[in-house]
């Protein structure tokens, strides 16, 4: 697949989509190209700075649709027949989707693949292996690496996640396996709280990602949240770029990102 692209589509909206804008636009000014940012918005967002700010705009139509496979209510940005049918239409070579969304959907990459798009991000391959958590912590595992104590599977029923809550003793986290942004976490401090969590978790997921799975993973207390930024090519080259600390959140929403982990430089 050719890597030489002009036109790309921006399958998200608001502050995801402005970044990737401004970083074309950066892109641009410093390589002297000239390649096109094309914000496919939908109704809501007509009059958005995303959509003003953009080179170009396609209309996705209502913000929601029913999903025929399961016959939930979803944002259309999760709406395959309808992406496909943007990306031919503005003629878009890559796709661009930051976070959230299909950001993390194996499918719609091998979608983009099939189109001859390009997704500027990872692999069909490395997003099914990482970008579900399960999948994740069963290779951390694999390679050695302790991780939460969970539930070791999924917890496809309340009566298997109480099983699991069970075994490692409350407090749990609820926690669905596709997706990020806080979004499906629920916490059970004790058994009467098991149930209303792990619905809500559910209906969240389903919500958000379009996938409701979920597990069960022992709540730790006192603990900080600290992520390594890691960024690769596709020629195989991988580097880490540092640490950010994100501990400080609102429902597990990250407020303050720190760069570099004041935690980790107590340490030192």
């Amino acid at each position: 697949m050719s890597l030489d692209f002009q036109r790309i589509a921006i399958v998200n909206r608001g502050e995801p989509a402005m970044r990737l804008i401004h970083a074309i636009r950066e892109f641009n000014l410093e390589r002297g190209t000239g390649m096109s940012a094309i914000a496919l918005f939908t109704e809501p967002d007509r009059r958005s700075r995303f959509v003003r700010e953009a080179d170009e705009s396609y209309n996705l139509g209502p913000a929601t649709f029913v999903d025929d496979a399961d016959g939930q209510r979803k944002p259309t940005y999760l709406d395959y027949e309808r992406l496909e049918k943007a990306l031919v239409a503005v003629q878009a070579d890559a796709v661009m989707v930051g976070w959230g969304f299909v950001a993390e959907r194996a499918d719609f990459i091998e979608l983009c693949d099939r189109l001859g798009v390009t997704f500027i991000g990872p692999s069909s391959l490395a997003v099914r292996r990482l970008g579900d958590k399960i999948s994740a912590k069963r290779i951390a595992e694999q390679a050695g690496l302790l991780v939460t104590p969970w539930g070791g599977e999924a917890a496809a029923t309340l009566d298997v996640a109480w099983a699991h809550a069970q075994r490692m003793g409350y407090p749990v986290v609820i926690k669905a396996a596709a997706g990020a942004g806080g979004r499906g976490i629920r916490r059970a401090w004790s058994e009467p709280e098991l149930a209303a969590a792990f619905d809500s978790a559910r209906r969240e997921a389903g919500r958000t990602f379009g996938d409701a799975t979920v597990f069960v993973e022992r709540w730790l207390d006192g603990v900080r949240h600290v992520e390594v930024q890691i960024q690769g090519d596709h020629h195989g080259a991988l580097w880490a770029l540092g640490v950010r600390d994100c501990t400080i959140q609102r429902r597990f929403q990250k407020l303050v990102a720190e760069a570099p982990s004041p935690a980790l430089l107590a340490r030192e």
